[in-house]
């Protein structure tokens, strides 16, 4: 592996808050990676809700020619001093938002934040497990592992609530789900116990009616912070409201009544706070989960693939929701 440094590259970079289309395709010059980092030639981008959003806003941080994305597959070029990934390695990350990011050929980032991607699992695969498995896995370990509970998980025809979902049937809980009809077959033979409809208005007591004298033991809510506090009185007691979309500034109930626990699930905090032990347990949950895509454990969302230059535009469909129930991978040739 040669050295890539002074390899000029192609980014889509954002200049101010906007549409994607308003993402601009530039040269770039690759530079040696610091200390613990590397650098991934991408051959694979992730397309994510987080990704329109920042760049409709004005990020801490940002300035004209910030390259955005959070998710990426490639192969590591490079690697700086104290680095234990060979080069070659096909690895997949999740960047953090203040960094330079995944829409380009090339990406440095830290190596505590790489998972080596096995044998077995495609690139598009490995695509879907970074911000959504890692989200997932984060938001389960939120609440505490007690078998024989019933939970919701809301949206499950996303990326994130689709592996949630998975992960919380082994931990034998019974496991609810709101979805569009489409989903239900599909969900259903996962082993979710009932999917509702989330535009009835009356799914919330037809979820009551089929719990029967039991009550939730946690709820996960992937929409929004108003969305989570409605949930909150299917909420039993010593129960737990867990917050992926947003977050509650205020408690959902009076004080002293079912005495819920609160949680916020924030992935791209780790990068600005995580220890050297929370990064140890970051890279052991994505080697789990990218281990059981390979054994055929873990179904995923189903994804289309676009081009480099179309980034922009796929990124506008997915903001539009003129694609709706697939991940849109862009792909990067060689």
């Amino acid at each position: 592996m040669i050295d890539a440094s002074g390899t000029t590259y192609r980014a889509w970079t954002w200049h101010a808050p906007g549409e994607p289309e308003q993402l601009r395709l530039e040269d770039r010059i690759l530079v040696s990676p610091l200390p613990g980092e590397i650098v991934v030639r991408n051959t694979m981008i992730a397309l994510n809700p987080v990704d329109w959003k920042v760049i409709a806003a004005s990020p801490d941080g940002w300035k004209p020619g910030h390259v955005p994305g959070v998710d990426g597959v490639g192969i590591v070029a490079q690697a700086g001093d104290g680095v234990g990934i060979p080069l070659g390695t096909r690895v997949a990350y999740h960047q953090g938002l203040g960094k330079p990011g995944s829409f380009t050929e090339y990406t440095t980032v830290d190596a505590d934040c790489a998972l080596v991607i096995p044998d077995g699992v495609s690139d598009e695969s490995a695509a879907g497990i970074p911000g959504p498995g890692l989200t997932a896995w984060q938001a389960l370990a939120k609440v505490p592992d007690m078998p024989n509970r019933d939970v919701l998980v809301t949206g499950v025809g996303g990326a994130v609530s689709l592996i949630l979902a998975q992960l919380a049937l082994r931990r034998n809980w019974r496991v609810w789900a709101t979805a569009s009809p489409v989903h239900r077959e599909r969900l259903l033979a996962l082993g979710v116990a009932g999917t509702f409809d989330y535009r009835d208005e009356g799914w919330r007591a037809q979820l009551v009616a089929a719990l029967g004298p039991r009550r939730l033991f946690a709820a996960f809510d992937t929409t929004s912070g108003a969305y989570a506090r409605g949930l909150a009185p299917l909420v039993g007691y010593n129960g737990h409201l867990v917050c992926i979309q947003d977050r509650l500034e205020s408690p959902p109930l009076p004080p002293f009544t079912t005495a819920l626990s609160l949680h916020e699930v924030a992935l791209n905090s780790a990068h600005g706070h995580a220890t050297a032990e929370g990064w140890r347990e970051w890279r052991q949950a994505g080697a789990h989960l990218l281990d059981a895509v390979r054994i055929g454990a873990l179904d995923l969302q189903q994804y289309i693939v676009t081009g480099f230059d179309d980034l922009p535009a796929s990124l506008s469909a997915l903001k539009h929701r003129r694609i709706k129930g697939q991940k849109i991978l862009v792909r990067i040739e060689a």
